[in-house]
């Protein structure tokens, strides 16, 4: 779930030519350090994993790939690393969708002509397959693809837009869960599925697996929408583009504008934790280096903060938020806690 950033800072203001007054400068966007002192954070430079998950700043799940192998670590600062899982890359392996429910870590596996398995391993326990019984898997690149509550972990199956399956197991394993739902679904917040799976215009329905209830959010023909249960990011478009980035409530209330229109979401998932927004603004070499500034902005403080000048991926999970910097091939990893804040 990286996001590549697209966008950058934009510069202070300079004084007029002709002898007219001194323009205000830019408003300074505050720092991560002047504001949020006492967060955990981590800037780590000898990360050995490409990191999929970050259980907090200094600990990190993620792949390396060597001597025929894709092996999925968990690696802390300071260079120690535990396998947890290790499969030939001949079938062209993958590890995705890692979350952490307390002690527990879950992630979807797959390689070859094997179907999706779904994993989960308690801390310092090895490694248990829940189910391989996963159907036709619908993932869609955010941290609800799997969502773990009352014991079991969820997921959205289905072959077709008039059916989608929501599937359970239990953390301990057994006989999977099916349910069908009219429609075309993908799981947000647990009890919660939104048929918005990827942005779209027009009316955006949210349902509660729970107790049936079902939320409408209408917007215009001019915006692009995407809901949480708490939160919408409304795209709000012009005749040349994007014209701001705002937020509001899914009944259409307490909306406000964050960014304007050098602005994009730098990643997937809308108001982490329900209250942080992260954003990407403009450099002017982005579309050579593909870095953008990187910016989080607080819904409680109404503020944005400055996280990086020129950042090259950004992805959160968990409520870790994670981005890198500098050369590829020697990237510094920088992590952010936004559960200390």
């Amino acid at each position: 779930m990286r996001a590549g950033l697209v966008i950058a800072l934009l510069a202070a203001g300079a004084l007029l030519a002709g002898g007219l007054p001194q323009q205000s400068p830019a408003p300074v966007v505050p720092t991560l350090e002047s504001v949020w002192p006492s967060a955990r954070r981590a800037d780590l430079r000898d990360l050995t994993v490409e990191p999929l998950l970050f259980r907090d700043a200094t600990t990190a799940v993620g792949t390396v790939t060597g001597d025929g192998f894709v092996r999925l670590l968990v690696e802390s600062a300071g260079g120690g690393t535990r396998e947890l899982r290790r499969l030939p890359d001949a079938g062209e392996p993958r590890f995705d969708n890692l979350t952490a429910a307390g002690a527990e870590l879950l992630w979807t596996e797959s390689s070859g002509d094997r179907p999706v398995e779904i994993w989960a391993a308690k801390d310092g326990d090895p490694p248990r397959r829940l189910t391989a019984d996963t159907g036709n898997v619908l993932f869609y690149g955010n941290q609800h693809d799997l969502v773990v509550a009352d014991g079991r972990v969820h997921w959205a199956a289905g072959d077709d837009e008039k059916t989608t399956e929501i599937r359970s197991v239990a953390l301990t394993g057994g006989a999977v869960r099916v349910r069908e739902v009219t429609g075309q679904w993908a799981l947000t917040a647990w009890p919660w599925l939104t048929d918005d799976v990827g942005g779209q215009s027009g009316t955006i329905r949210m349902r509660n697996l729970v107790s049936g209830r079902e939320v409408r959010v209408v917007a215009s023909g001019a915006e692009w929408n995407m809901c949480s249960p708490a939160w919408c990011r409304v795209m709000v478009m012009s005749g040349d583009g994007l014209a701001r980035i705002d937020l509001m409530r899914p009944d259409g209330s307490e909306r406000r504008r964050i960014a304007g229109p050098g602005a994009q979401s730098a990643v997937t998932d809308v108001a982490v934790l329900d209250r942080f927004e992260i954003l990407s603004q403009p450099r002017p070499d982005s579309d050579v280096t593909g870095t953008a500034g990187l910016l989080v902005h607080d819904l409680v403080a109404g503020r944005s903060v400055t996280l990086a000048a020129a950042a090259d991926l950004a992805a959160t999970r968990d409520g870790m938020l994670w981005w890198s910097t500098g050369d590829p091939d020697a990237a510094v990893w920088h992590t952010l806690d936004l559960r200390t804040i």
